[in-house]
């Protein structure tokens, strides 16, 4: 992606339908393409996917899937598959977040859909963060494990393909983010443990940060925290709050 900064609008499970969907997404798309400087990746609930990447022709815009099986088909009752996301004109994966990981999603499993997405042709957008924080500095052991497991069957090659958004557990949802002193530490510790297994090609891995993201600390966040994006739950379906982040990006 050649712009500056990337943006991924995660909206969970919401809106109720699909016509607030639609409305959502086309009043994201206009500030998008008012936007100069970034690209915004667009995930919503699966059940809308390919109706609103129908309706979409531009580049500024890209999409992601919120989650997907691993497995090409087969007797998985409630799954998706991560070619039916590729089929919907989706690009991009999360993978290993903290509400999927929280609902039993493991170590183990991150790795099998960072190498489907792989072959897919998807981008997987790789989420680790630990729960807590300790004096004992044991959250960097902590992410490393998460990396280590979900990146060790990539090829050295495939390794810049992936995203790495790091969102700390203790900071979704809160009222507080981290402060960016503390992100480019973490994002430090990313690259260089992902440099220990892949080389000097782990220094090219974008790093995103999500956690209690707003207008109020996203650019101070992109400035000072040695990422190129943000993950964005909450405001991310809330237009006001959505313009008022993207506003606060643009100025940088």
């Amino acid at each position: 992606m050649a712009a500056k900064y990337i943006v991924v609008a995660n909206w969970k499970m919401n809106p109720m339908t699909l016509r607030d969907a639609k409305k959502l997404f086309q009043m994201t798309k206009k500030m998008a393409d008012a936007a100069s400087n970034m690209s915004i990746i667009v995930a919503p609930p699966a059940i809308y996917l390919q109706p609103l990447t129908a309706l979409y022709k531009g580049q500024k815009v890209q999409f992601a899937g919120q989650s997907a099986h691993e497995a090409a088909s087969g007797p998985f009752t409630g799954e998706i598959s991560i070619a039916q996301v590729k089929n919907a004109k989706a690009r991009f994966l999360l993978v290993g977040h903290a509400e999927r990981r929280e609902h039993g999603e493991t170590n183990e499993d991150t790795a099998r859909k960072v190498s489907a997405a792989l072959k897919e042709g998807i981008i997987p957008i790789l989420c680790v963060g630990e729960a807590r924080r300790e004096q004992s500095g044991s959250h960097f052991t902590f992410v490393r494990e998460q990396l280590r497991a979900a990146l060790q069957s990539v090829e050295q090659n495939a390794v810049t393909k992936i995203i790495v958004a790091y969102e700390p557990v203790w900071a979704i949802g809160s009222e507080e983010a981290m402060s960016p002193r503390a992100m480019h530490e973490m994002a430090i510790f990313i690259r260089k443990t992902i440099v220990e297994m892949h080389g000097a090609k782990g220094y090219g891995v974008k790093i995103l940060y999500g956690g209690a993201v707003s207008e109020k600390n996203a650019g101070a966040m992109l400035k000072e925290g040695d990422v190129v994006g943000l993950l964005v739950g909450r405001a991310s379906i809330n237009p006001k709050e959505l313009a008022a982040l993207l506003t606060a990006i643009q100025e940088q």
